[in-house]
């Protein structure tokens, strides 16, 4: 099998899964239950919590854990807005983020808050600018990603945090899932306020995450009913995901430098052999980009159809964000970055890889595309 769709999940390193496991084995209690078995699961929890704040550069309590980046990204929204509504009532986000995000606001709006979404150029990326003309009394939110989902866009964040360190006023949230372990952040130097992160997108396990909300800072919960992650989210702690969560996040930092490096290569070898290809487009930035990502468009092509013949030779690619992989319609990142009129909206496939990516797959991936493009083409053009 040759796996290259690692932006909508990664496997698992088999270290987690094995945390995971003897966690399920020894730490069954409930951490917040008073006996010997509640201690030993609260020092667990305690300890993950650690180890990510020290990943973070942050304190403990600055650390929430949740259930991946869709409801990090609802906790950090809709918390902000209801914590802040009484001092004004519009967010600012981008026209390329994540449906959990773009969706939140759309809800958002329908309660009574306004919401501009700010435009991207033909790399994928907000200007300055934009956000400063964005900005008016009422603004209590800027929420934007850092690393985009389908093409591997890195936006000015830092240019973004250092701006909105002016408003005391504005808080600033930071969609990192696509970004968390590839692309270096400074959440403390960037004045990041809150930051999503989701653990299946660096070789944790589904169902774990957390959000970063600064000391200071303060949301309301979407969850009630218990004191669990300081009055955040109630329910029991899911410790052995949790535990499992802390050591991916350990091993992928760890990893971070020299995957990489690798990476980077990788993806440089896409882009030479994309470019000389006829009727390709690629759509992800050459500088601004992380270095797992490689979205492209191919002329006269169907994406479904190009994935569906891909996966039929083992090798497992996509086109859009998975959460919309099955909607029929355009790419919304691709729309916003090229317009309407332009047909690579409608025909962007993503290639995104990771450690486990060799230059065995890659040879793969050219030999089956050269194959099969030629042949997706010529049935396009008999159906017409």
């Amino acid at each position: 099998m040759i796996y290259l769709d690692n932006s909508a999940t990664t496997e698992p390193y088999p270290e987690v899964i094995h945390t995971f496991v003897t966690a399920n084995e020894r730490y069954f209690g409930n951490p917040s239950s008073l006996h010997q078995k509640g201690s030993e699961a609260e020092n667990l929890l305690r300890e993950a919590r650690r180890t990510i704040a020290r990943l973070l550069n942050a304190q403990p309590s600055e650390v929430v854990f949740t259930s991946g980046g869709s409801e990090s990204n609802n906790l950090a929204i809709q918390g902000i807005a209801r914590a802040r509504e009484k001092r004004g009532r519009h967010l600012i986000t981008t026209a390329v983020e994540h449906p959990s995000v773009l969706e939140t606001c759309e809800y958002l709006e329908t309660v009574g808050f306004s919401v501009t979404y700010l435009p991207v150029n033909e790399e994928g990326v907000v200007s300055l600018t934009d956000l400063k003309q964005a900005i008016t009394e009422e603004t209590i939110l800027v929420s934007v990603m850092h690393v985009n989902h389908e093409t591997g866009a890195i936006q000015p964040v830092l240019e973004f945090g250092e701006y909105l360190k002016k408003f005391e006023k504005i808080r600033f949230h930071v969609d990192n899932v696509q970004g968390f372990g590839k692309v270096n952040l400074d959440i403390q130097s960037v004045g990041i306020d809150l930051c999503s992160v989701s653990g299946h997108k660096f070789h944790g396990l589904k169902g774990t995450g957390f959000l970063y909300v600064r000391s200071g800072v303060n949301i309301q919960p979407l969850v009630f009913g218990g004191g669990q992650e300081f009055q955040l989210r109630a329910g029991t702690e899911n410790v052995p995901a949790i535990a499992s969560l802390a050591k991916a996040a350990r091993m992928a930092m760890e990893k971070k430098e020299i995957q990489n490096s690798k990476l980077a290569r990788m993806k440089q070898e896409l882009f030479e052999w994309f470019d000389a290809q006829e009727g390709v487009h690629v759509n992800t930035p050459r500088e601004t980009s992380a270095p797992h990502i490689m979205n492209v468009s191919i002329e006269r092509t169907m994406p479904e159809v190009l994935i569906q013949a891909l996966s039929n030779k083992d090798i497992h690619v996509s086109s859009k964000s998975a959460c919309a992989s099955k909607q029929p319609s355009k790419s919304a990142v691709l729309l916003a970055q090229f317009g309407e009129e332009d047909e690579r909206a409608a025909t962007g496939l993503r290639v995104s890889m990771s450690w486990q990516t060799s230059q065995a797959d890659l040879e793969a991936l050219k030999a089956a595309l050269s194959q099969i493009v030629p042949q997706v083409r010529e049935m396009k053009e008999v159906k017409s």
